[in-house]
């Protein structure tokens, strides 16, 4: 289990479009489809990180919680699946039915949207208001799988409400930490800023 920070996209950013398969129903789904009306929250995320599974049932709680604040929530997976099968899309649609996602679980098979994004880890958190743009790119709590620390979503939940409520965010976020990014040979980041 490695451990990777996140990037830091610059807040302001406006998010990357993209228009991907979703494992669940498999339509091609846009970032315009998935918008909310107050934000959109994107993650990046796979089916077996250790990160990942310690705080994806809070993970979907929250997302559902948001939703009704206006916030709608898009997972996307990139992995390389010649190297890590149990990330490819029927095992995506499972998971998602499983844990009931209320969300798309999209698959990025060129990994073109997660470079687009800087992601750099499962899970990485990316919070963009109503016009698309960045205001939060930080981790889900201070949770990690082998700490006793209660999975609350903490941090995500303070920056959607600050969202919602129209109260700056701070701009000293602390980056997610999980698993790295499973890059395909050559896709590897080259200069991200971190």
């Amino acid at each position: 289990m490695d451990r990777t920070k996140s990037y830091k996209l610059p807040l302001g950013t406006k998010a990357p479009n993209f228009s991907l398969t979703n494992s669940i129903d498999q339509s091609l789904t846009s970032l315009d489809q998935v918008k909310g009306a107050k934000g959109t929250l994107v993650i990046f995320m796979c089916n077996h990180c250790p990160y990942v599974l310690h705080l994806l049932d809070k993970m979907v709680e929250v997302s559902h919680e948001i939703k009704a604040w206006g916030i709608n929530t898009v997972a996307i997976c990139s992995n390389d699946l010649e190297n890590y099968p149990e990330d490819r899309p029927e095992l995506m649609k499972n998971l998602a039915i499983k844990k009931a996602f209320d969300f798309p679980y999209l698959f990025d098979p060129t990994q073109e949207v997660t470079l687009a994004y800087e992601a750099a880890c499962t899970p990485d958190f990316y919070l963009f208001d109503e016009a698309l743009k960045l205001v939060y790119r930080g981790r889900f709590d201070d949770a990690r799988p082998k700490n006793d620390n209660p999975i609350t979503g903490k941090d995500l939940k303070e920056a959607c409400t600050k969202l919602v409520e129209g109260i700056a965010q701070e701009t000293n976020q602390i980056p997610s930490l999980g698993c790295g990014i499973k890059w395909k040979a050559g896709n590897e980041p080259k200069g991200f800023s971190v």
